[in-house]
């Protein structure tokens, strides 16, 4: 942390935000890619704004940029690029990059196939459901698609996800399908990832009783380990297609790892949504740091973060179609940035990545939303106001009302003389309990016309503000150490959990014991 912000934070600390924002209405609004972004509820005035934009400028936020879409080394980890955005690039590009680009091709044609078709289950018949199996980044993004666009599909097309271990979560997925008219899409960069495959073999089990050797025709993968896949097949052809090395998991909904939602929605909307976040992309890699939308966004998270001292962010989508945002962030941003250790293997001196958390409007405002009014915790929060607007006006002018004023009580509150005023009868000690102290900040992110293009767009757009966070706190957003150390022990345990070892832990061994 730079003294030069730390001062700025403890000068603005107790002042009240309803005036800060005040001041800065109208004043204090980015914008890209039809996203109006409005940060006047941010402790903030416009001396420590251009500090922020000073310290990001020192960061290197705009050199990260171009080597993030130069092809650089920016995974120091692995000794790679990362390359997830020129899976949506519109213009051809060099080298490996354009191997990228090119990768989501096939898949694009098979789900047209698919859908038209061309491709057809083993006895001929349509397919008529998809059972996509993956976890983590192979998982969350192409839920989130499927669940944001799912009243677009196509009839005839029954699309269900499995991710957990559990064995339930399969047994659900498959419940009530055929298997002679179902395609099974497996998704693992690596293929071996435990749970992906435990639920693979399942399905392929399932598929294989009804249909024999055919039942390879109803298989897809999607991996960065061919060889692996087509060992895992004991020599049966099935659908393969790549998953590129320098593509990581949680950034992967733009390539085959979507497949699903390919046939599901079909392949021009998902087309559609590539777009979108062509177009976030171009003004990522164009755009000075001052108006760049997600170098400014991750200025902010350090900002609350790392000066504030604030140890967690809510977001809040007023968006049906976005109901599943704040879980796909949750992994894109607690998974990259949650490390306190970065490349150099130095500690980092100051908080880094907050907890993510949070939900749909106007539900959440039945539950979590009195604990943003009240409870004890200031916490900052970012509002997503995008529903379809040409949808029942009524409801949509109910949302919109919703949103705005959660924003507003969050930000100014409701004082003692407030509450005495407008409800004079009130005890005082009822009063006091009505009372609002405000001074929660909060961004309010909106966009007119909803739509693939805007979808796309505002994914790419939290996509580069975590690498630019990531840059700012000095850690590789691209790789996960923590995740690959939990695998290693639970591979350790399960010898104790068949009753072949022991668990070196006396709690575990406990544990065990009881579970046994």
């Amino acid at each position: 942390m730079t003294p030069d912000l730390s001062a700025h934070a403890t000068r603005l600390r107790n002042q009240p935000l309803a005036s800060l924002a005040a001041a800065r209405a109208g004043n204090s609004i980015l914008s890209a890619s039809g996203w109006r972004i409005e940060l006047a509820r941010q402790f903030l005035d416009p001396e420590a704004d251009a500090a922020l934009v000073r310290f990001g400028t020192q960061a290197g936020l705009e050199q990260a940029a171009t080597d993030l879409f130069s092809g650089a080394i920016v995974n120091p980890s692995e000794q790679r690029p990362a390359l997830h955005w020129a899976l949506r690039s519109t213009p051809r590009l060099e080298g490996e990059a354009e191997t990228v680009r090119q990768s989501v091709q096939p898949a694009l044609q098979f789900a047209r196939d698919v859908r038209s078709g061309t491709i057809v289950s083993s006895g001929g018949a349509p397919f008529a459901a998809i059972v996509h199996i993956g976890i983590g980044g192979s998982d969350f993004g192409p839920r989130l698609i499927a669940d944001a666009f799912g009243d677009s599909a196509a009839p005839g097309i029954d699309l269900r996800f499995c991710a957990n271990v559990d064995p339930l979560d399969l047994d659900r997925a498959l419940a009530g399908l055929n298997p002679a008219t179902t395609l099974v899409i497996g998704v693992s960069k690596s293929f071996g990832t435990e749970e992906t495959l435990y639920n693979l073999a399942r399905a392929r089990v399932w598929l294989e009783a009804a249909l024999g050797d055919a039942a390879a025709q109803h298989l897809g993968l999607v991996t960065a380990a061919p060889a692996k896949a087509k060992e895992w097949l004991g020599g049966r052809d099935a659908h393969v297609f790549d998953m590129p090395l320098s593509v990581g998991g949680r950034f992967s909904l733009w390539s085959a790892a979507s497949l699903a939602c390919m046939i599901y929605l079909g392949a021009d909307t998902f087309v559609r949504i590539l777009k979108g976040a062509h177009d976030m992309d171009v003004h990522t890699r164009s755009t000075p740091l001052a108006a760049n939308v997600p170098m400014r966004l991750a200025l902010l998270d350090y900002w609350n973060t790392s000066v504030r001292g604030e140890p967690m962010r809510v977001l809040l989508a007023y968006a049906n179609r976005l109901r599943m945002l704040p879980t796909y962030l949750q992994q894109l941003e607690m998974e990259s940035n949650g490390k306190t250790v970065g490349s150099d293997g130095a500690a980092v001196p100051v908080a880094t990545a907050p907890a993510l958390w949070g939900g749909e409007g106007s539900v959440g405002q039945h539950s979590y939303h009195q604990w943003l009014h009240q409870g004890s915790q200031a916490v900052p929060c970012e509002f997503i106001l995008a529903p379809d607007r040409n949808r029942d006006p009524d409801g949509i002018t109910a949302l919109t009302a919703h949103a705005l004023a959660q924003a507003e009580v969050l930000a100014n509150g409701r004082s003692f003389a407030d509450v005495k005023s407008e409800e004079p009868n009130l005890t005082d000690a009822v009063a006091h309990q009505k009372v609002h102290a405000g001074g929660r900040p909060s961004t309010f992110m909106t966009h007119a016309t909803f739509s693939p293009e805007a979808f796309g767009a505002l994914v790419a757009m939290y996509e580069h503000r975590t690498y630019f966070a990531g840059k700012l706190w000095g850690l590789n957003p691209f790789d996960q150490w923590g995740v690959e150390r939990g695998k290693t022990m639970a591979s350790r345990l399960k010898p104790a959990l068949a009753g072949t070892g022991t668990a070196a832990d006396p709690v575990t061994a406990s544990l065990i014991a009881a579970l046994r």
